[in-house]
């Protein structure tokens, strides 16, 4: 039997939908008497999700909308921006269709609707669950505001690969860290009413395992054990489940060779079984119809084998809507199959109060009252300061004084849509302001700013091209020669030169992958140059992802990376290099020292012969032509300031599994400035039933310490941070010897015994 009739067999045998009452009596009755009235092709419509065309984020667009509105034939629609285009679509949907069923409104949400926050990667930089936290709560606010009630967000793939572009979406390596984001996330778009009008639900995506392709291509193979999926890369999928998330999204990968969006043991026997997962799920963009590249079969047998897997949603592939009912008529899907993915679809609604009103989301005087405000703007500005990192700081360079001539050069220092960084499609990048423009505020009445771009990102146009889509072109078309010698010639007469380098916004996101992550031929040819002047030089790195930074390092003193601020992204960045602000940002992941080391993550697991030292030892697992290490470490940030780490102290040595033990250290401002240092906490465990990895992230804790000031930091420890699933996928902690580890990133850290007892 070929591969997908064997999976469709199992699919039907195994149809033991979850068909029990929900926890809201009035809500089923409502349903089931709506679902009383409602035909096949009614409940076949509420499982479509076209995009209307005002957008497009993919390859292919769904025509003829308002007619299959008014046949009852769409649940839901997306990337349609503006509350009056949005409250005319609803009326159509409530007042011409049959049943007057109120459809839902999504978008891609990603980081902010018109006030754009930080990438989400850049965001994990902060460490601050409450600025996290409250990002996706202005986001939700702007968003309703403009008829938005479903956001498709967060993205919760853990990826150790920045070859991937959408490395840019997510939180990086480490599965705690990524939970403790998605956790805050989740709570901000939904907080504590879903109904509320204030509110929006959010979509974790993409389950499953998409941050781990092969070769860093985007959509392409992913592999791996179920004991890694458990470990590494399901808790931060788990913990929006637990957080309540409305909604998750499959990916486009497959799972155990399987797509995820015909995968009934992800949908079904993980996500729902094992979970606990009661709302609805949804595949990306045409994911359905892309099953057929697979070799899973036609547009109907693929349709079918996602509905039975647990799939609820079809988002623009149109093969539910196109498909199902002859799959019904010729018994490849159930009635019962059906009906259960109509009722999710229709559950949410319920939950958002699009039954008591369908425009609840569509005030007009909301969307001119709260959207993109001072109030809103400040905060992502304050935030924005927080994601940088700074790497390097060698000479003292940073923070600049507003004196004297600055020359700001390169192909980031004054293009304006390129701020908010990739997957901001709400933007209104009109309004933001250039570095060029920020800078010149700054220091206005204080010092000379020059100006000169100095080079284009690279010197093959057709690269440039593909990484400055959706208006974020800039390419010069002058000599590079002539480029270059301005830049010189500006700097020549300035104090410092600030280099605004790196990516474009385009340059990382989706369908963004790069095998090569060295900075970029005609920006290094600036570099060089701007080098020989003799002057100190700052260098900006944006960018959405890790990049390979060994030439920089060797040359440049003084790095900080600012990825992609959002739209306060110029203003927040001269507050951290004038010394406004001090920089706290600290990576969410290892930065490698070329491409080759990929994948290299801080919470790995050991070989039969680990490397002791950096240095090359025959017949041990190391690299003959590079350290193993990466050239910054998980969780690495310097500061302006100096932290001193006091003597890390146990309350006991031993834990008992129902009890609970103390770690402490003192934290002291040793130097002249405020600011901001995250005191994280690593565990190993050294014997296990598996092997273990060498260390892994269990808490960590931002604190803010005025100059001089000294602060207590205290961890509490218990069996639940022992945790793992073993080879039978038993979640378990093992009595035995940890170590306990605490330091300012996952290299430098203080280490303690612990025992682990029954």
């Amino acid at each position: 039997m070929k591969l997908r009739n064997l999976l469709l067999t199992l699919a039907l045998g195994a149809c033991a939908l979850n068909t029990s009452a929900s926890s809201d009596p009035a809500m089923d009755r409502y349903i089931d008497d709506l679902m009383s009235k409602m035909t096949l092709r009614e409940k076949l419509g509420q499982l479509n999700l076209p995009v209307t065309g005002d957008i497009i984020t993919g390859t292919a667009m769904s025509s003829d909308i308002a007619g299959k509105i008014k046949a009852g034939e769409v649940g839901g629609l997306f990337n349609l921006k503006g509350v009056e285009k949005i409250r005319e679509v609803q009326r159509i949907a409530v007042e011409q269709s049959r049943l007057g069923i109120p459809l839902i409104f999504g978008m891609d949400v990603i980081h902010g609707y018109e006030t754009v926050f930080p990438i989400p990667f850049a965001m994990s930089m902060s460490w601050d669950m409450e600025a996290i936290r409250n990002s996706a709560r202005i986001a939700a606010v702007e968003s309703t505001a403009d008829g938005i009630c479903w956001t498709f967000s967060p993205m919760v793939d853990v990826c150790r690969e920045p070859r991937w572009g959408r490395m840019s979406e997510g939180s990086g390596e480490d599965p705690y860290l990524g939970s403790e984001i998605c956790r805050a996330m989740v709570e901000g778009y939904q907080g504590a009413d879903l109904a509320s009008p204030t509110t929006m639900m959010s979509c974790i995506k993409h389950f499953a395992l998409y941050g781990a392709p092969e070769g860093g291509r985007d959509y392409n193979t992913v592999d791996m054990s179920h004991v890694r999926m458990f470990n590494e890369y399901f808790p931060p999928y788990k913990a929006g489940a637990d957080a309540g998330a409305g909604s998750f999204m499959t990916s486009f990968n497959t799972v155990d060779y399987i797509p995820a969006t015909a995968n009934r043991w992800l949908m079904t026997d993980v996500l729902r079984g094992m979970w606990g997962f009661d709302g609805f799920v949804v595949t990306d963009y045409t994911a359905i119809s892309e099953m057929i590249n697979h070799g899973m079969g036609d547009l109907q047998q693929v349709s079918a084998l996602a509905l039975n897997a647990g799939t609820d949603m079809d988002m623009v592939a149109d093969g539910f809507l196109g498909t199902l009912e002859q799959s019904l008529n010729e018994g490849k899907v159930t009635m019962q199959a059906i009906d259960q993915a109509c009722r999710r679809i229709l559950e949410a609604k319920y939950k958002l109060g699009l039954f008591s009103d369908p425009y609840r989301y569509l005030d007009v005087n909301r969307a001119k009252r709260d959207i993109f405000t001072a109030e809103h703007r400040a905060e992502a500005r304050r935030v924005a300061t927080e994601t940088f990192v700074l790497l390097e700081n060698r000479d003292n360079v940073l923070p600049l004084t507003k004196q004297g001539t600055i020359a700001l050069v390169g192909p980031l220092a004054n293009t304006r849509a390129n701020m908010p960084g990739t997957w901001s499609v709400a933007a209104t990048s009109e309004r933001y302001s250039t570095l060029l423009e920020a800078m010149q505020r700054a220091t206005e009445g204080k010092a000379n700013v020059l100006y000169a771009k100095g080079c284009n990102v690279c010197y093959d146009a057709e690269l440039e091209k593909n990484s400055t889509m959706f208006g974020r072109e800039m390419r010069d078309e002058r000599d590079p020669q002539v480029m270059r010698d301005e830049a010189v010639a500006i700097a020549r007469q300035a104090d410092v030169i600030v280099a605004a380098m790196g990516e474009p916004s385009e340059m990382s996101g989706e369908c963004s992958s790069r095998s090569q992550l060295t900075i970029l031929d005609a920006q290094k040819d600036l570099l060089e140059a701007l080098i020989a002047t003799g002057k100190p030089i700052v260098l900006l790195n944006f960018s959405g992802r890790t990049t390979v930074m060994n030439w920089e390092k060797e040359n440049i003193p003084t790095i900080l990376n600012v990825w992609f601020g959002g739209s306060e992204a110029a203003d927040a960045i001269c507050d951290v290099i004038f010394g406004d602000v001090t920089p706290s940002g600290h990576l969410s992941a290892s930065m490698p020292r070329n491409e080759g080391q990929i994948p290299v993550y801080y919470n790995h697991l050991n070989t039969g012969r680990p490397l002791q030292g950096k240095t090359f030892q025959k017949f041990q697992s190391n690299y003959l032509d590079v350290p193993n290490d990466p050239l910054y470490p998980f969780g690495y940030g310097l500061s302006y300031t100096t932290f001193d780490y006091g003597q890390l102290a146990l309350s006991s040595p031993i834990l008992s599994r129902n009890g609970s033990i103390t770690a402490t250290v003192t934290v002291t401002n040793t130097g002249n400035c405020d600011g901001a240092e995250v005191v994280q906490l690593y565990v190993r465990d050294m014997v296990g039933s598996i092997a273990r990895p060498v260390s892994e992230l269990k808490d960590f804790k931002r604190i803010f310490l005025k100059a001089g000031e000294t602060q207590t930091v205290t961890f509490t420890i218990t069996a639940d941070k022992l945790k793992f699933y073993d080879n039978d996928l038993r979640y378990d902690c093992e009595p035995g010897d940890f170590q306990l580890m605490v330091g300012r990133n996952s290299a430098d850290v203080q280490t303690l015994p612990f025992t682990l007892t029954n």
